[in-house]
């Protein structure tokens, strides 16, 4: 039987989730991990936590920020996290919020949980698994309301607002208070403004994130809220009415590079063609796509910052063909100045089609035809990227890209660690450790010395 989101959320525990969906929450949670970790080393995540140990104290219940270690505020903590793992597009996503939900619920949740002695790991998954309930309906229902394409956190500010609802033990009219703060106070920013200027504003999870937690603590002490419209007009009632019965955390999809999900059809169109051909780089003579609206408005051909490489899709598209893969340090700097890159990107023809265009955004269609030198013309046809929920990534899947983001930053036995205490969430053992794990510095000497 569904029931009412106050009670979802203060009532629910692990007993009462399926554990297909505590597995589904451990695997997103790992996979969130090593975003961040890869996310550390770009300028926008490195700005982002600069300025929040400048600017947001730690106060009385301080927070560590994620992989760096240096304190801050809960609100401080969780924008800090928030642009950290959305400094790197690798992140899980869902098809109707044309969005992403860990990447602000994850730094909120940890940050609230830290700062408020709540180390719990049963807690702890239960809540995280709540942030996707929650954060996915409420991105949906916007989309459903509003005429504008609203960034992330436009809708993850209220699962990070009902997180800290849920952790601070706010009572029902409290917690109806900080979803309404969340919902009116959260950044809804345009995101084709983003898509077609890249910069590192980026998704806004962080901003939401920080907003959420705000949202809960401004409830906490009395501050009330326009009512969150998302949650309560009548014609969203719906999208609420199954909470507890359908788990909408199941629906996220994997990415397996670290690009803008509405390349990723593309991508996957021309890397299926270069194995199944035996292909190289340099016998492609043009590169002709057809794709959907969205994808062709990332429009960045000649990307000068990550941010421009990342909402691309001309440009992972040639790099998959140098390369036969697209992995972070493809979309640095590093990569920008490729002659072989720079021609098939710039010699791209990009056509949208109708039919991709009906699809969109329950199913990404795109098709490529490569003109080879020799003569010869090898097309894709119509091609989903790989990763939606209907061909779940599997675990195996999901552990090889953390590990290829974490061993070599943090070292093999704090990369195994961690994934270990993912593993054994809701065994009763405590997040402490997670918790210790995943909040040092990416290079910290006591950690790396420390046999697991």
């Amino acid at each position: 039987m569904a029931m009412p989101i106050h009670d979802f959320l203060h009532d629910i525990s692990a007993d009462s989730i399926p554990a297909e969906v505590l597995c589904q929450g451990r695997r997103w949670l790992l996979d969130l991990l090593g975003v961040a970790i890869c996310g550390t080393s770009t300028s926008m995540s490195q700005i982002a936590r600069n300025h929040v140990v400048r600017h947001f104290g730690p106060g009385q219940k301080p927070a560590r920020l994620l992989f760096d270690g240096r304190l801050a505020s809960p609100a401080g903590a969780a924008l800090a996290g928030g642009m950290t793992i959305d400094a790197l597009d690798a992140h899980d996503g869902h098809r109707l919020t044309k969005g992403h939900v860990g990447c602000g619920v994850l730094p909120a949740l940890m940050a609230m949980s830290e700062a408020e002695g709540e180390l719990d790991d049963r807690t702890f998954l239960t809540g995280l698994v709540i942030g996707y309930e929650i954060g996915t309906r409420a991105g949906i229902a916007l989309h459903r309301t509003v005429s504008d394409y609203h960034t992330s956190g436009a809708w993850v500010a209220l699962a990070a607002a009902a997180l800290g609802a849920r952790v601070l033990r706010l009572d029902t009219a409290r917690t109806r208070e900080a979803l309404g703060i969340a919902e009116y106070h959260g950044p809804r920013s345009q995101m084709m403004r983003c898509i077609d200027a890249p910069t590192m504003v980026k998704d806004g999870s962080g901003w939401g994130s920080m907003a959420g937690v705000s949202a809960a603590y401004l409830a906490a002490d009395g501050f009330t809220g326009a009512p969150a419209l998302t949650v309560e007009a009548p014609d969203v009632s719906d999208l609420w009415s199954d909470l507890g019965s359908k788990w909408r955390i199941s629906e996220q999809y994997f990415k397996p590079f670290p690009i803008c999900r509405w390349a990723q059809p593309a991508l996957h169109a021309v890397l299926t063609l270069r194995a199944k051909h035996d292909l190289n780089s340099d016998m492609v003579a043009a590169v002709n796509l057809t794709t959907f609206h969205e994808s062709k408005r990332l429009a960045i051909r000649s990307p000068e910052t990550t941010e421009q490489a990342q909402y691309s899709t001309a440009f992972p598209v040639a790099v998959g063909l140098v390369h036969g893969t697209v992995e972070p340090e493809h979309i640095s700097e590093a990569s920008f100045a490729n002659p072989e890159i720079r021609r098939l990107a710039e010699g791209m023809t990009i056509t949208e089609s109708a039919e991709f265009n009906s699809a969109f955004p329950s199913r990404r269609f795109s098709s490529v035809e490569l003109q080879l030198k020799d003569g010869r013309v090898l097309r894709s046809g119509p091609i989903e990227a790989p990763g939606d929920p209907e061909v779940r990534a599997s675990t195996a899947q999901i552990r090889t890209k953390f590990h290829a983001c974490a061993d070599s930053r943090l070292g093999v036995p704090r990369a195994t660690a961690i994934d270990l205490a993912v593993e054994r969430l809701a065994d009763g053992s405590g997040a402490k450790v997670l918790f210790d794990l995943a909040t040092a510095a990416v290079f910290d000497r006591q950690l790396d010395r420390r046999t697991y």
